[in-house]
Parts: structure tokens; C-alpha cells; sequence
């Protein structure tokens, strides 16, 4: 190949870059429905720097690495910033935190330890809020970062955002700035009413904000979830402002502005990567979607003399956390079966690193959702893995689609057991009609009995488990309880002191909890809760067993439907008779007595408690058991109902919650010494 080849593949190349990007920003930014994840156009936009930084003959003040965003939409007024809203520049690891210093003490000429401003980087919308004689005038996106669209009618429908300004010591003129995003629980509610409704669902939080704040009618965008959160000055004249980010953005709280309480100070590079670490092993427990850390230089007479490049501040950079989405084929779809014999459609995937980790396998949950989305062996999917939760199918890239894609066949027979497989009229779920003659059936029930919520049987994984049932040593739950040391040492890969260990815990699995024990049968929709609420209405499994479905609807949490599967569960007499044989072999509890009412004095009697952090002297299971014997109600998120909040170690989010809405606080000590009250 020629020099002259190659100067004309790379320009090809340029050009097809740039056409694709600029394609990327119009779905994203103009028509509120991105094809790819961020992580695809962030690959695209990192070839083209590289190609364009390689042959700057092919340089064009049009190309996408030039811009900020996207085009403003015409349906709205067009704004222009006083002052230009700039992007960052992207680091991912320590040693891109140490180039970030070094440049800015070069470009300073000094070594002097540099006082940073962190906080987490919300995957929202920037938002410039101009206020006059503290009255909100102009809400402006950032649009192409000089120019932006007035959604201010928007904007005002956002409890969040002021619209006159507290106090009376705020510039005249004074633009805030910060991102409009939507919290997780309200873009789950949002899609949940869609699906319902038969309307189309948002890819993302970030998506449905997007979506919310372009809305020509601002009464929808009422009725949308969204927050507004500020992270910096923006222009103002004719007032004064502290001199540096941390404290004007305190400022901005008195104002009534609400800004991250995860924002800290650092002073050195090390400082701020063990800020970065804190932050990203409480990104799945916040109650919003971020995707990185903004790092920013805290002193405004620094941040003047570092000034900027074309599309960034020198100042300032974005630590990105690794990709929550990716793109990758499916390859296949295997059919699982559960438990309650429901027949769960699984993704079998080119492996793809995404979220920290290779994924091959996403859940399809059930036959709906293949069809709502519109799936096909061969296409091309958006994949989603947030932290441990299960990966997850977001989309299908259309534009990739093969013509060679195969549609996806519901099997109409287990692929276990080859029973028929049937679907309830009032669910999605297709199940296999085997029952406990299905051996997969019979393996996840086994499982579930053994699990550490339900009889805590340790060590009896899913490897032995197979084993058991596939020798025909275990065929019901009951036989566990005649299986004997040589039995198990039997068993491939279970040396005798395993095997003992095993035996051991089997027996010592027979001393439980009512709750416990009911929750390990594995009954239909019956979970951690509502076992609990069965066993403190009725005391005892004769009373439940025998109790009538009017008698089951009475209990909290639980419903027609639920009362419906306990009652069937009771009626099936070969249920009893595991019942009994189990019972038989063992099995106790401590009878559940009514707390007297010596024992209602204590602080959370009647009340709605939350657990959070790490606990040392108690386990988080006997914590909560604890505490419900002292006649409280725990639940897993804080809220206005939630009377106490008892925080461990390293408590988090909910901690921080809790605090700004003046909920009780207790540690770990106090919490414990409350029970010899």
C-alpha cells in the first residue's frame, strides 16, 4: 500500500468518525433516544483525537473534538452563555490523577501542595439557573456550550430549584450551575407506569431527564421526578462571593440550593484516590446514578491563572468509573427452570468487560420482555451491569441487525423435565407443571432450604446439591435429615472432614426460627417478610397450616394472591406429609411469645428502624431479629416514615439521609444496650 493510500484511508476513516459521532450527539442530545452506551461514543471520540492528533492536515473547527455536546432543539428559544459551559477531560486511574497535578504545578511553577474540591458526578443534564435580584429569570441548557434552550417554564416545575433565593446577601446578577438528573426510585416508578400504560420505556435515568426537561408541555415535565443539584458559579456582577469552589457552594446552600453531601477537600493526588475509592463502593447504594468524580482545583485565583484549553478548564478533570454499559451480540437464549418452575429466558452473550467485570450471560426475566424488546439471535444488544446486580438487556442496536437473526422460540415443553410448560392468566410467567418430578425443580427448592436467610445450612453449595439429587440420595427436603456422615464422604470432591463439617451443620440447622423455616419451604411469594409477619400472627405452623384464606388475607403484607399460594401450599397433602417427616426428624424453634408490655418501654417499640454500615459486636440477621423482638419494624430505606436510624462503621448514604431529615441516630453501643432495658 502507498504513503498516499494510507493519508487516504485515514481520512476515510476521519470522516466516518465524525459522521457517526455527530449521528451519536443528534439521538442523544436532539431526539432524547440514544442507539449506543456512553462507553461506544467515548471509543469513537477517543480514535478520532488519536487519527486527528496523527494527521493534522485533516484538522476541522467542525469536528466532533472540537464541540462541547450537541445541537440546541429548535422547539425551544435559543440562549447564549455569558460565560462559555465547558466539558472536562477524562482520567481513569492513579496515574492520571498524578498528571493532573504535575501539569497544573508546571503550568504554576510551583510544588506547593494544591487544595482540591471533590465530589461525585451525577449522570444528569447541565443546567445554567440565572437569577436577578435573587428571582429565578432563565433556565438554559447547556446545548453546544455556547449556546444552550430556555426551558425555564420547565425548570420551575422542580421543587428543588429555588425560585427566589434565601437571604439577601447574593450578586445582583448571579448564573448557578449544576445537573437536573432523576433519582433511581422515581425513573423506576416512571417506567413501571409506562409499562403498564403500554408506553415506551426510558433507557436510563439519564435518558428520561433528558426527555422530562424537553417537554413543549411543562405540566408533563411536573409530573416527572426530577432534582437539581449545584456545582458551580457560573457569571455574576454587583456582589461578592467567597473565594473559593467549597465554600461558595456552601454559600449556594444558604441560598437554598442543595449541593452533594459527599463533597470533600483533598491536598494531595493520594487523598484524592482514596476519596475516589470511598465514593465508588457507595455508588450502588446511592439513590442516583453517578459515573464518576469531579475534580476541581478549590482556590477561583488559581483556577483564573490555569485557564482553559478549547473545550476544557485546565482546573478541572472527571475520574470515570468504569463502563456500566456496553454493547455485545447474543449469541443464543438457554431456557432455566426456578424453584416455583417458572422457565427464565437467559442471554447468552459474546463475553464483554463491562461494570468492572466480563459478563456472558444477561437475565430476559420472562417471554414479555423478549418481545418488548424485540430481541433476535444475532442482534446487537445495549447491556447494562450496575455493581453485583444480574446484567441486564437494555436495547437492541437495530442498525446492526443481520439478516441472518433467528427469532427466539418460547420452548412449550421443560427442557428438564420435558413436562408441559403453562402459562397463568394473570401473570408473565410461563412455568413447568413437573413439580418436585422435575429434578431442577427439586435442586433449587433444596438451595433455597439451605440458604443463610432460611435454614443456614453451610456448605451445602449447588455442586453437592446436584449430586445429591442426581444419585437419588435426596428427593424430597426431608431427606437431608437422614443423611449420614459415609453417605456424604461418598460424594465427589467431599473429603471426610467435609463431610462431617456438612453433617454438622445439617444437624445444627434443625435448632431454628419459625420464620426462618417457613421462608425455607419455599412457598410462593412468600419472602423474608411476610414469613415473618405469618409466624408473629400465628404463632405457630399448626395454626397457619390450618388457617383459612379469610384468616390469611387478615395478615400484613399479606394479599389475595399470596394467601391464595399459602392456602394451596397447606391443602397439598403431600406438602404435610414433608411437613411432618421434617418435623419428625428434628426440627425446632422457640415458641413466639407476645411481648409483655415490661417490654414495650424500649425506644423502638412501634417504631420504623433502618440498619446501616457495618455492624461489630452483631451480625446485620441478628440485628434485625433483635431488634423485631423489641417490637420494632426494620425496613431497608430511609424515608420520613423511618423513626431511627442505627449506624455501624462506614455508614453511608442512608446515614447522610437520615441526618438531613432529622431522623434519630443511634450506634452500634447504644443500639445493644437497649435490650437489657
Amino acid at each position: 500500500m502507498s504513503q498516499s493510500d494510507l493519508f487516504f484511508d485515514a481520512k476515510q476513516e476521519i470522516l466516518e468518525l465524525r459522521k457517526r459521532l455527530e449521528q451519536y450527539n443528534y439521538e442523544y442530545y436532539v431526539k432524547d433516544n440514544p442507539s449506543v452506551p456512553d462507553s461506544e461514543y467515548d471509543r469513537c471520540l477517543n480514535a478520532l483525537k488519536t487519527l486527528e492528533a496523527e494527521h493534522p492536515e485533516y484538522q476541522d473547527n467542525l469536528s466532533p473534538t472540537q464541540r462541547v455536546g450537541g445541537k440546541a432543539l429548535s422547539a425551544f428559544e435559543s440562549v447564549t452563555h455569558k460565560l462559555p459551559m465547558l466539558s472536562l477531560d477524562n482520567i481513569f486511574d492513579d496515574d492520571g490523577m498524578q498528571d493532573f497535578e504535575r501539569k497544573i504545578q508546571d503550568r504554576l511553577k510551583s510544588n506547593d501542595p494544591i487544595d482540591y474540591v471533590l465530589e461525585p458526578k451525577l449522570d444528569g443534564i447541565a443546567i445554567s439557573l440565572m437569577y436577578e435580584n435573587g428571582q429565578l429569570t432563565q433556565a438554559a441548557t447547556r446545548g453546544d456550550g455556547v449556546t444552550g434552550e430556555d426551558i425555564t417554564q420547565n425548570v420551575k416545575t422542580i421543587k428543588s430549584v429555588p425560585l427566589t433565593l434565601r437571604g439577601d446577601d447574593w450578586p445582583k446578577t448571579l448564573e448557578v450551575r449544576g445537573e437536573i438528573y432523576m433519582p433511581k426510585a422515581g425513573f423506576n416508578a416512571l417506567n413501571e407506569k409506562a409499562k403498564t400504560s403500554g408506553e415506551k420505556t426510558f433507557m436510563n435515568p439519564r435518558n428520561a431527564a433528558a426527555g422530562s426537561l424537553r417537554q413543549l408541555d411543562s405540566k408533563i415535565t411536573a409530573t416527572r421526578p426530577l432534582e437539581f443539584c449545584s456545582y458551580s458559579v457560573g457569571f455574576y456582577e454587583h456582589g461578592t462571593l467567597p473565594d473559593n469552589q467549597f465554600d461558595t457552594l456552601h454559600q449556594f446552600l444558604a441560598w437554598g440550593f442543595r449541593i452533594n453531601p459527599l463533597m470533600e477537600k483533598a491536598t494531595s493526588p493520594s487523598e484524592c484516590i482514596e476519596y475516589i475509592d470511598k465514593v465508588g463502593k457507595l455508588r450502588e447504594s446511592l439513590g442516583y446514578d453517578i459515573d464518576g468524580i469531579v475534580i476541581k482545583v478549590n482556590v477561583f485565583a488559581l483556577q483564573e491563572r490555569l485557564g482553559f484549553v478549547a473545550k476544557a478548564p485546565r482546573f478541572a478533570v472527571a475520574f470515570k468509573f468504569p463502563a456500566q454499559e456496553e454493547m455485545t451480540t447474543l449469541n443464543d437464549v438457554e431456557f432455566q427452570v426456578g424453584r416455583t418452575g417458572a422457565i427464565t429466558p437467559r442471554a447468552v452473550l459474546d463475553p464483554v468487560f463491562v461494570g468492572g467485570v466480563t459478563v456472558s450471560f444477561a437475565t430476559l426475566h420472562n417471554a414479555d420482555e423478549i418481545e418488548r424488546l424485540g430481541l433476535m439471535i444475532g442482534d446487537t444488544l445495549v447491556i447494562r451491569r450496575a455493581g453485583d446486580v444480574i446484567p441486564q438487556v437494555v436495547s437492541v442496536v437495530l442498525d446492526k441487525r443481520p439478516k441472518n437473526a433467528k427469532p427466539i422460540n418460547f420452548p412449550t415443553y421443560c427442557p428438564v423435565c420435558e413436562s408441559p410448560i403453562e402459562k397463568d392468566s394473570d401473570e408473565s410467567v410461563y412455568r413447568c407443571t413437573g413439580g418436585l418430578t422435575c429434578t431442577a425443580q427439586m435442586k433449587r427448592s433444596i438451595e433455597h432450604f439451605a440458604s443463610r436467610k432460611a435454614m443456614n445450612i453451610d456448605g451445602l453449595g449447588s455442586k453437592i446439591v446436584e449430586q445429591l439429587v442426581d444419585t437419588g440420595l435426596v428427593t424430597h427436603l426431608d431427606a437431608l435429615y437422614t443423611l449420614d456422615i459415609q453417605t456424604l464422604a461418598g460424594l465427589e470432591r467431599l473429603a471426610e472432614k467435609s463431610a462431617t463439617n456438612l453433617f454438622n451443620a445439617i444437624e445444627q440447622s434443625k435448632t431454628t426460627t419459625l420464620p426462618r423455616f417457613l421462608f425455607g419451604l419455599g412457598i410462593r411469594e412468600v419472602g423474608e417478610t411476610t414469613a415473618k409477619s405469618l409466624a408473629e400472627h400465628f404463632k405457630t405452623l399448626e395454626a397457619l397450616s390450618s388457617a383459612s384464606f379469610d384468616a390469611l388475607i387478615n395478615v400484613d403484607d399479606v394479599g389475595p394472591v399470596v394467601a391464595e399460594h399459602i392456602h394451596a401450599f397447606f391443602a397439598n397433602e403431600q406438602n404435610q406429609a414433608v411437613l411432618s417427616r421434617l418435623l419428625s426428624s428434628g426440627i425446632n424453634w422457640p415458641e413466639i411469645k407476645t411481648l409483655e408490655a415490661t417490654h414495650t418501654d424500649n425506644p423502638v417499640y412501634g417504631k420504623v428502624v433502618v440498619l446501616t454500615g457495618s455492624l461489630t459486636q452483631i451480625t446485620r440477621e441478628e440485628a434485625t431479629e433483635l431488634l423485631e423482638s423489641m417490637g420494632a419494624k426494620v425496613t431497608k430505606s430511609v424515608s420520613k416514615k423511618t423513626d431511627w436510624v442505627i449506624a455501624g462503621e462506614k455508614a453511608g448514604s442512608k446515614l447522610t439521609k437520615a441526618e438531613s431529615l432529622g431522623i434519630n441516630i443511634a450506634d452500634e453501643a447504644t443500639f445493644l444496650a437497649w435490650r437489657n432495658n
